[in-house]
């Protein structure tokens, strides 16, 4: 891990404890979830003919995979997160794989990259957590040749995403210790408003900046749900303090709050989100 700098500690501290075991422990489930936003990322390197790829944020690299695949011969894909053990899975995943990436376990607001190494930069929910995102994307553009492009995906408001703020908000009166969400502070929803992200990279000095509404239904199958709701999200961070018995009580008192999104077998959502893209100025 890049030891360079103390930015982005509790980030960092984090994502190597209970976060970051709790989306190792998801993984199938959250890559199910999110393929349709892999999707999009995959078409923006088919489309951009990229060949030098950055996935910021890659977690357990689902998506850094995906375009390695599409990548084939012709290219490189590097996936970069600071979670340990995400990086330890998705290495391992890589080594099933005839075209692998390279993973990387580093902080992207810090990492001392090649200068001009990539041509894309992309990222599927993995930018909004940096303590410094002006540094960070000024990192980036560092990072990014002559031309490249920036093309990420990010969360809009918790009001616009009910589904991912349902668990916190059904367990508010019986978890007292549950963390509030403060706005625009480094989490999953840090991106939020839209002239913030748009200043963060006119700021960092990124051109040609483009943020437009992304709305994309998701699924999950409805048993995932209470493993759902007992691994991931802040609620997840404090179940994980108490014994089995008070985690089973609150986590069937939360589940139905999720009743709105249940059909049947499955459960169903709109992920209201931002599609940033950018490009460094030749």
């Amino acid at each position: 891990m890049d030891t360079t700098s103390r930015a982005n500690e509790e980030q960092i501290a984090l994502w190597n404890g209970t976060a970051g075991r709790g989306w190792v422990e998801a993984q199938q489930s959250l890559d199910r979830l999110f393929a349709p936003f892999e999707t999009l990322l995959v078409e923006a390197v088919a489309s951009r003919r990229a060949q030098r790829v950055l996935d910021v944020g890659c977690g357990t690299g689902s998506t850094s995979l995906a375009i390695a695949r599409q990548l084939g011969a012709r290219g490189t894909c590097v996936g970069l997160d600071i979670s340990e053990p995400m990086i330890a899975l998705a290495t391992q995943r890589a080594e099933r794989e005839s075209a692998r990436p390279r993973f990387l376990c580093a902080d992207a607001q810090t990492h001392a990259f090649e200068p001009a190494s990539f041509d894309l930069i992309v990222s599927r929910f993995g930018v909004m957590f940096f303590d410094d995102p002006v540094s960070a994307f000024s990192n980036l553009r560092r990072a990014a040749a002559s031309g490249a492009a920036l093309q990420v995906i990010a969360w809009r408001s918790p009001a616009e995403n009910p589904f991912m703020t349902a668990a916190e908000r059904a367990a508010a009166s019986f978890v007292p210790e549950l963390p509030a969400r403060r706005p625009n502070e480094p989490g999953q929803f840090a991106f939020a408003d839209r002239s913030r992200v748009h200043s963060i990279l006119e700021q960092s000095d990124w051109g040609e900046i483009d943020i437009e509404p992304l709305d994309v239904a998701c699924t999950l199958p409805e048993p995932e749900l209470k493993d759902y709701i007992a691994r991931l999200g802040p609620l997840a961070r404090v179940l994980q303090q108490l014994d089995e018995p008070q985690r089973a009580r609150i986590v069937a008192a939360v589940r139905a709050a999720f009743a709105p999104f249940v059909h049947g077998a499955e459960v169903r959502f709109t992920a209201a989100c931002w599609m940033v893209g950018a490009r460094r100025a030749r």
